[in-house]
Parts: C-alpha cells; sequence; structure tokens
C-alpha cells in the first residue's frame, strides 16, 4: 500500500459565469466541486494506474467531508486524522467571455498540539505495511517546519521509503532525513539543499527531468512536438501543477517495487507531461509518450 499524506487539502469550488463584474451579482451557469491539494491529486493519479493507495492526512468540517466523499467517488481509500477547523477552500471563477479565471483561496485551518499527536499516531500506524509514503504539498497553521521531518524518520524508522515533494522550510528539515526521493518545488531551491547520503533529487528542466542518483545523473527528456500530438484536445503543454502532480505521481510505484532508474523516469516523464488541467490522467496520450521519452546516463556525479 502507498501512503500518500497531504497536510493541507482543499475542497476546489469550481464556477463558470458569462461574465463576471465586480461590485454587483454574477450569476453562476455551472458549478462543480472536486479534490485539491497536491498529495490528494497525487494519490488519484497512483490509484489510476492500479497501485493500492491511501490518502492520509488532515481534513475537518463539512469541506473535509466532501473531500473524503470524493476520494471515495474515485476510488481512493482515505484515512485523514480529524481537526476541529473547517479545511480550506479554493473557489474559482471562469469568465466565459474573457476566459480569465479568479481564484479565491481560503486560509489553512490552525492545528492545534493535541491534533499534531493523533496525526503522528495515525501515521504511524500506516506505515504497517506500507511500501512507499507520498509527502507533498504545503503546511497548514500550526505546523512546526520539521513535521515533514519528522514524518520521513517515522518511515525510516519502519523501513518505508519517502517521496518528498515541497519547497522551503520543509524541504531543508525534510531533506536531511534520508527520504528515497526528493522533488524540490524549484530546481533553484537545490542549490545548497544537503541530501542525506541515500537519497536521489529530481530537478525539472526546460524538456524534462534530471535525476542526480546514487547511480550518477540520469536526463529523461521529451520533445514539445510529440507532447502536442499526443495531447489532442487539451492545451499543447500542460499546466505547470498537473505536470508536477503528474511528475511526483509517475515516480512513486518505482520507489515503492524498486523499477530501474530508465524505467522510472520514463513513467514520471510521460505521466507528467499528458496529464490534464485539472490532474487527471490522460491515459491515451500517456501511451502516445512513454515510447517518445528519451533517457540518457548514468553520468558521474
Amino acid at each position: 500500500m502507498i501512503v500518500s499524506v497531504a497536510l493541507n487539502p482543499a475542497l476546489l469550488v469550481d464556477y463558470t459565469a458569462e461574465r463576471v463584474r465586480l461590485g454587483t451579482a454574477n450569476p453562476i451557469a455551472t458549478v462543480r466541486t472536486r479534490v485539491g491539494g497536491r498529495g490528494l491529486t497525487v494519490a488519484r493519479l497512483v490509484h489510476t494506474f492500479g497501485h493500492d493507495v491511501t490518502a492520509a492526512g488532515l481534513a475537518g468540517g463539512s469541506a473535509g467531508e466532501q473531500i473524503r466523499a470524493g476520494l471515495a467517488r474515485a476510488g481512493v481509500a482515505t484515512s485523514f486524522t480529524r481537526i476541529a477547523a473547517e479545511s480550506r477552500r479554493v473557489v474559482q471563477v471562469r469568465d466565459v467571455t474573457s476566459g480569465q479565471t479568479t481564484s479565491l483561496a481560503e486560509p489553512a485551518p490552525y492545528i492545534t498540539t493535541e491534533e499534531l499527536g493523533r496525526l503522528a499516531a495515525d501515521y504511524r500506524a500506516l506505515l504497517d505495511g506500507a511500501t512507499a509514503v507520498v509527502l507533498a504539498g504545503s503546511l497548514p497553521a500550526g505546523l512546526p517546519a520539521e513535521i515533514y521531518g519528522s514524518l520521513i524518520s517515522y518511515a525510516a524508522e519502519a523501513g518505508v521509503p519517502v517521496v518528498l515533494d515541497a519547497g522551503g522550510s520543509a524541504l531543508r528539515n525534510g531533506a536531511g532525513r534520508g527520504p528515497a526521493l526528493i522533488i524540490p518545488e524549484q530546481p533553484a531551491e537545490a542549490a545548497g539543499l544537503e541530501p542525506a547520503d541515500d537519497s536521489s533529487v529530481v530537478l525539472t528542466t526546460d524538456r524534462g527531468v534530471l535525476a542526480s542518483t546514487l547511480d550518477g545523473r540520469w536526463l529523461a527528456e521529451i520533445s514539445p512536438a510529440a507532447i502536442a500530438a499526443a495531447r489532442r484536445s487539451q492545451p499543447a503543454e500542460p499546466k505547470p501543477a498537473a505536470f508536477r502532480d503528474g511528475l511526483v505521481a509517475g515516480f512513486v510505484p518505482g520507489i515503492a517495487l524498486g523499477w530501474s532508474w530508465p524505467d522510472m523516469l520514463r513513467h514520471a516523464l510521460a505521466l507528467a507531461s499528458s496529464a490534464a488541467p485539472d490532474g487527471e490522467a490522460d491515459l491515451a496520450a500517456y501511451e502516445a509518450l512513454l515510447p517518445a521519452v528519451l533517457v540518457t546516463g548514468p553520468e558521474s556525479d
């Protein structure tokens, strides 16, 4: 079982309107709610490829219940630690006439010390039988910056590999605790990063990804023409967030099952390059892109 942790999940509320004007009433044409948060998008993508995955983390209030229900409809098992505060919502309003989208993001809930303790206990229980853990996304208020580091240490004690997808202080605090794979939010964040000796680091490039591993450096690339041809009715390039979620999800099965680096890189880059704007998997585009990924290496660091 793969455990994908989202400490700051969101309920996404998508509105469309013929036209959006400030300072007046705006009739809404359509409404759609869906689950958001990087760790939960990763969980859905991993599940799409037939892997046993459980979404975990923190969820509270009616928004938290809707997050659980949305994942259940997608076939993803959940094991969230309940919190007293309401999980955040992100409202996105699309103006059909202009094509512009306005986003309104609620603040993250505050997490109490008691809730943090329950999270640690629930998480450690999930490690029994886990094959890999994903720690991805932002942190809500009240959680210390070293929380990812602590969760990585618990996983290391249980012999479970971790994929860490983070930035800022959460990245710096977690990198030295021995995650199997580190994916910084921004490539520039790798400068000065001090990962554990047995950690690998993946950075995005203009045409793919670069993996620095114990075996050396691997480069995976795919041509823009191949991406445009495979995506058909989708935009020629995936949104940055969708690309990143697909990339993280693509590496998880290989870390859990011990795939070779070429196989991991092909799967991850094909999935990232085929991801739909809403974070869903486009399996036809993925199948078309998989043989188009060129992997070279290893080169000595």
